[in-house]
């Protein structure tokens, strides 16, 4: 079975977007498609002046929209009814399919916003699908924990621990693995996989071959194979996720992504003539 080893380190973009929430934006820059992943973000800060404005009505369609809240709350409205508040901890899967307008707006004026939303592609015969959702509320999460490690698991499986995503497409895998200095996570992925680890912080080494330095707020584009170790230098925190490639041609137009430009344009001109929403 073949180790795996660091392909490409990235330090994140500073951005922002909705109504000037400040972000660190790793996959959508460069890389600017991670297939089937087409944006990674981390949004965080004490001030409430860098996420106050929140992300106002805006459409999507054809792809899955990951929201993970570590620290703080939004509160979530679309265009189908569907509300709720996505607080510490919680995990908010939307598939966007033919289309969905929504909102996501702080629901607090100070304290700390932590986070990230991931953006997943979907293949040409689900993105005219109806729009969906999976909520995991924090204190449903599936969680393994030992000496070394706690793993919260939001989709696929680790040991006996099982996320309740399931059934998927691009077979996800998405962790949130706390690791205790000088211990070692290993992790067997499907060698089919495209595979990244965002580290929040700490200071990690992946792999057996010598690499610079990795701590703190970083993309880690994996290279494909099986075996994943993963080894702190300090106790650290950070994502695992990986996914089966749709391998189709795509056609991105700002909240939209399809397969061709038609279809982009089809997209604008729905949602300017009120047609969008199914």
């Amino acid at each position: 079975m073949k180790n795996i080893q660091i392909s490409k380190i990235i330090n994140p973009t500073l951005s922002s977007d909705g109504a000037g929430v400040k972000l660190k934006r790793s996959i959508g820059v460069e890389p600017n498609y991670f297939d089937p992943f087409l944006m990674l973000d981390e949004f965080g800060s004490n001030n409430k002046e860098d996420y106050v404005g929140g992300f106002p009505p805006h459409p999507h369609r054809g792809i899955e929209t990951v929201t993970y809240m570590l620290q703080g709350e939004f509160e979530h409205e679309d265009s189908t009814g569907a509300k709720g508040r996505i607080s510490s901890g919680d995990v908010q899967w939307m598939k966007t399919g033919s289309g969905i307008i929504h909102s996501e707006m702080p629901a607090m004026s100070e304290g700390r916003l932590h986070g990230f939303q991931l953006w997943i592609n979907m293949p040409a015969k689900l993105k005219m699908s109806k729009p969906d959702y999976i909520y995991v509320d924090s204190n449903k999460m599936s969680i393994h924990k030992d000496d070394d490690k706690t793993i919260k698991v939001i989709a696929g499986k680790f040991n006996n621990v099982e996320g309740p995503v399931k059934g998927h497409n691009v077979e996800p895998i998405y962790f949130d693995v706390e690791l205790n200095k000088n211990k070692i996570f290993n992790f067997k992925l499907p060698s089919t996989h495209n595979s990244f680890i965002y580290l929040i912080n700490g200071e990690i080494k992946v792999g057996e071959n010598k690499h610079d330095k990795v701590k703190d707020s970083t993309l880690i584009l994996l290279s494909k194979g099986e075996n994943l170790s993963v080894n702190a230098k300090s106790n650290a925190k950070f994502l695992v996720i990986s996914g089966k490639p749709i391998n189709e041609e795509i056609a991105r137009g700002g909240p939209f992504v399809m397969n061709t430009k038609a279809e982009i344009l089809q997209a604008v001109q729905d949602y300017h003539n009120g047609t969008f929403v199914k």
